[in-house]
């Protein structure tokens, strides 16, 4: 049976399955993720769907954390496509091409994970999501961990969201003139595509405690 899952016709879903897995094991473990922003500035309608609407369709939005939504999708796709293959077999002798296999269980699992991720946004009442935008970070104060911050070279800072989660983000002083050294702390003012553009704290009374 477990050769049965290694073989070309079921690969895919094995493979599936074991991200299922993975993902689980990082959220149970908890290696931080939350300090990442995926943040994706979605906007506007193309032939007449508005992006919140096909979203929400989706199941993305209810609330639903996007790891445990994806975790659910790979659930779903994983069962449609072994049910797809037994049932190929059962009918005809033998598996579906994995191709074929792979279109048909990535409709059903897309349609089942509608549902899936309704009943798991019911039961998952007390969830409140910390995902911040990138530019909710503006007007934060970060702290230089690598190089030296000057204009037109940025360095590598640490700033910590209004929910304590950490981001690492790259700066550059906003005036010509400025430089921040290792170890200081400046106020991220504007931003500019990945580069956030930062005043130091030169006065010790505005400094963070």
């Amino acid at each position: 049976m477990f050769d049965l899952f290694l073989s070309q016709a079921y690969a895919p879903f094995t493979v599936a399955f074991l991200v299922m897995i993975g993902i689980g094991l990082i959220e149970g473990i908890g290696l931080g993720l939350g300090s990442l922003d995926l943040h994706a500035d979605i906007g506007g309608d193309a032939d007449g769907i508005h992006a919140p609407d096909l979203l929400g369709w989706l199941g993305l939005g209810n609330g639903l954390p996007i790891l445990i939504w994806l975790t659910s999708l790979l659930g779903c796709f994983t069962l449609a496509g072994v049910a797809i293959q037994q049932i190929s077999t059962g009918l005809w002798g033998a598996p579906l091409h994995w191709g074929i296999a792979c279109a048909g269980a990535a409709a059903i699992g897309l349609v089942g994970n509608v549902f899936a991720a309704a009943g798991l946004a019911r039961i998952m009442p007390g969830y409140e999501s910390t995902v911040v935008s990138i530019e909710d970070l503006l007007m934060r104060r970060g702290t230089i961990l690598e190089g030296t911050a000057r204009r037109g070279h940025p360095a590598r800072a640490k700033v910590v969201d209004q929910h304590g989660q950490a981001h690492y983000v790259m700066v550059e002083p906003h005036n010509d003139s400025d430089v921040v050294a290792p170890g200081e702390t400046a106020l991220l003012v504007r931003r500019a595509g990945p580069t956030f553009f930062v005043v130091p704290d030169v006065d010790p009374n505005l400094r963070p405690i």
